[in-house]
């Protein structure tokens, strides 16, 4: 996949990848990062970090979760404006797991615009939900090296040995089966329509077909960033 570019004239870009559990997300946010030199940034990975380097939001962070409270939101996007001042996200952001609210939504674009950024782009990942089921239910991995594979769409080239490091035990998340996809694609639709329709309104909103094959989408993905992005 040929580098592509983000002009350094403009504000970093900041993109947000929507889709339910099972779209590709993670997968497609490392294609992106290699590509376009952008940071993905999750909201377990921020508190975390903010946590071990003990900045005054981490602090607050971690004496919520040690009292077993869920921190706030403003909280989040006071860890996710301390990372966006690091030099490493000069090129971009991903967001990943954030917002999952219309508030948080209202919520980050007020951040955006105290900085004079705003949401380049909105990446709904389009699933069908039958065969998104059919897909999560069918997903293991090696035991060993965490190499994943699928009853249907990736099994090892000699039976009952991982490809990548010739181990002979396989493993399956409890949470991997139709039942459990079913209800969690049901909650990621409800939770999500406002989302969708907020950056719509917006006119940021883009809706990408992940039902295809990775290379395929990495490709529809990184058309819409380039043009987003220039």
């Amino acid at each position: 996949m040929s580098n592509g570019s983000l002009s350094s004239e403009t504000s970093p870009a900041v993109l947000i990848l929507l889709g339910p559990p099972g779209a590709g997300k993670g997968t497609q946010a490392r294609m992106l990062e290699e590509r376009f030199g952008m940071v993905q940034l999750s909201t377990g990975d921020l508190l975390r970090a903010a946590v071990g380097a003990g900045t005054p939001a981490g602090l607050a962070a971690k004496a919520v979760m040690e009292a077993g409270g869920l921190v706030s939101d403003e909280i989040v996007l006071a860890i996710l404006k301390d990372r966006m001042a690091e030099p490493d996200v000069a090129r971009g952001i991903i967001l990943d797991g954030f917002p999952r609210t219309d508030g948080q939504a209202s919520a980050l674009d007020a951040l955006l615009a105290e900085a004079g950024q705003r949401v380049t782009a909105a990446i709904s990942l389009e699933v069908d939900d039958a065969a998104m089921i059919a897909r999560v239910a069918g997903r293991y991995t090696c035991a060993g090296c965490g190499e994943g594979y699928h009853d249907e769409f990736k099994q090892p080239h000699a039976e009952g040995v991982c490809d990548k490091c010739g181990g002979t035990a396989f493993k399956r998340r409890s949470d991997d089966n139709a039942e459990t996809a079913k209800a969690r694609l049901e909650a990621y639709h409800a939770q999500t329509a406002p989302l969708i329709a907020h950056y719509e309104r917006a006119g940021v909103l883009e809706r990408i077909d992940a039902m295809g094959d990775i290379d395929a989408i990495a490709g529809a993905l990184g058309q819409v960033v380039g043009r987003v992005s220039a």
